[in-house]
């Protein structure tokens, strides 16, 4: 019979199918941006201890030089944090000479930071700026500190670095510090014996063997009482600790608005009960920190890049709480592809459409919210239009092969059909690079099951005819990156399970699609063998 004549299928049947598909979509988009209710840490009358400072606006980098700090943004900023904590602590000396006299204008004590490189000549300007600053403003500037995570990147030696701290220590009157990563004290043992206080820092998302939230403030403890007991009597300073608000799970570790305000607000309850000194960090997003620590390493900010409250200290939060637009993103592709599908050509396409439709809004919807805080510039942002555009072809594709046709629908069918092949060649493609990127460097990248379900789960239905070969080798190449993937981020990782599953099935629709003759229907409604 002529698909154009074909019964049009169980009308309640195919408009359960779309309510139920609605229903499902409205429920995702509401669980992702649902509001969670904890304890407040912060108020008009409780200040907390301090924060880590960086003054870069969103669109600055202190890896593009030259950069200008800006008076103004640092200004406005210590007048925002100063209704929160009592001190700042910052990194550098350069371009921050400023810093001192603005935190006195807002009343805030700094821990002031010099940073320690490869370069002798960089190095010895900021010590000599921190020695100046220290002495100038000796009431606002309540601690130095030499160096950051020097060690941890092999930037200087244990010798070298003590050598730099006792310089300072010589000409300040403040405490003098280092800061680094907790292991790092012990790997370096003739630092601690020159500062006069250790400063520690304890991030359980970046461990070697990472924590989860659930047990993140237990490991906090734990290497808390370790070092005051090693280091006795010197003041253990935990000197950075908190938790990202987006990027990729590591193991356990998954990263989430609730999840940072989760640990913040529980970990200043129990510093404050216990007498700790602390730092959070950090005040403000960071984007620029995205090219050395991936999506991850720009989302640490108790406010986002554009200052604006995250509500990690004080109130409700929700890890999304724009959620609404992305909500109707999602319902204006599901609405395109009912549109496109009109009648469907018998009733198990009029079950299966509704859902590929509703698959399709989420997944573009839920890949622009990635790109939103991933994507560093033109070129990322290129990619997510062009992995987008490929999933719109898909989703034309499956609704114009689900429809009854007729119309302008057979000319669309006939066209899109035509380059069917292409497109699953394409998100075998797109999977087959990303397996190979997360199997193999995937410590700073995302999982993003999205960008290929619906490929997956459409052509694993409605099966192509490929090249062997090309679809042989693209399958091979993401079944085999799966196991090692399965191996490094362990069965606990719940993004990394759902990568899997998602690439899994593209690459049993791709090696499908290479070893079976299917029947392609014409558009008369005849059909006829299609050769391999």
């Amino acid at each position: 019979m002529p698909e154009s004549s074909a019964k049009f299928p169980s009308l309640p049947l195919y408009l359960f199918s779309v309510l139920i598909s609605a229903l499902l979509l409205a429920g995702y988009w509401h669980w992702q941006g649902r509001s969670v209710t904890l304890p407040d840490v912060a108020g008009a009358n409780h200040k907390l201890q301090c924060v880590s400072y960086s003054p870069f606006d969103k669109d600055q980098s202190p890896l593009v030089q030259p950069f200008v700090l800006r008076p103004e943004r640092i200004d406005a900023d210590l007048e925002l944090l100063a209704q929160y904590f009592s001190c700042v602590r910052t990194y550098s000396m350069t371009g921050m000479e400023m810093l001192p006299e603005l935190a006195q204008k807002h009343g805030l004590k700094v821990m002031l930071g010099a940073w320690v490189s490869t370069d002798p000549i960089a190095t010895q300007q900021e010590i000599d700026l921190l020695i100046a600053a220290a002495n100038r403003y000796p009431d606002i500037v309540q601690s130095v500190i030499v160096g950051n995570e020097a060690l941890l990147r092999k930037e200087i030696s244990g010798k070298n670095l003590a050598a730099l701290i006792e310089q300072v220590n010589r000409q300040v009157t403040q405490p003098v510090t280092y800061a680094d990563v907790w292991e790092f004290w012990e790997k370096h043992p003739e630092v601690a014996p020159v500062v006069d206080f250790i400063t520690i820092h304890l991030l359980p998302y970046w461990e070697d063997d990472p924590a989860g939230i659930d047990a993140a403030i237990a490991k906090v403890t734990k290497v808390r009482e370790h070092y005051e007991q090693l280091f006795a009597p010197k003041p253990i300073f935990i000197g950075e600790t908190g938790w990202p608000s987006e990027g990729r799970q590591r193991e356990t570790a998954l990263p989430s608005r609730i999840n940072e305000a989760k640990f913040m607000r529980e970990f200043v309850t129990l510093a404050e009960q216990r007498g700790w000194q602390y730092n959070l960090i950090e005040a403000f997003d960071q984007p620029w920190k995205r090219a050395n620590e991936g999506a991850v390493g720009g989302y640490w900010g108790l406010f986002d890049a554009d200052r604006r409250d995250k509500s990690i200290l004080v109130g409700p939060v929700s890890n999304l709480p724009d959620y609404p637009r992305w909500l109707a993103a999602s319902a204006a592709v599901m609405a395109l592809g009912l549109i496109v599908l009109g009648r469907p050509r018998d009733g198990r396409s009029g079950l299966i459409a509704p859902v590929l439709a509703a698959v399709a809004g989420g997944c573009l919807a839920a890949w622009w919210v990635q790109a939103s805080y991933a994507s560093r510039d033109m070129w990322e942002w290129m990619w997510t239009a062009i992995v987008s555009l490929l999933n719109v072809a898909v989703l034309l594709h499956a609704m114009l092969s689900s429809s009854a046709r007729g119309a302008w629908r057979d000319a669309g069918y006939v066209a899109i059909e035509k380059y069917a092949p292409q497109l699953l060649l394409g998100a075998g493609f797109v999977g087959a690079l990303l397996s190979i990127q997360l199997g193999f460097d995937a410590r700073y990248r995302l999982f993003s099951p999205c960008v290929i379900l619906l490929p997956a789960l459409w052509f694993a239905w409605r099966p192509l005819n490929l090249p062997a070969a090309q679809a042989r080798l693209l399958g091979a190449i993401i079944a085999v990156s799966l196991p090692w993937l399965l191996w490094q981020e362990k069965p606990v990782n719940v993004q990394a399970l759902a990568w899997i599953a998602t690439a899994a099935l593209l690459a049993f629709a791709v090696l499908r699609s290479a070893r079976v003759e299917v029947m392609t229907p014409t558009v008369a409604g005849a059909s006829v063998a299609a050769p391999k």
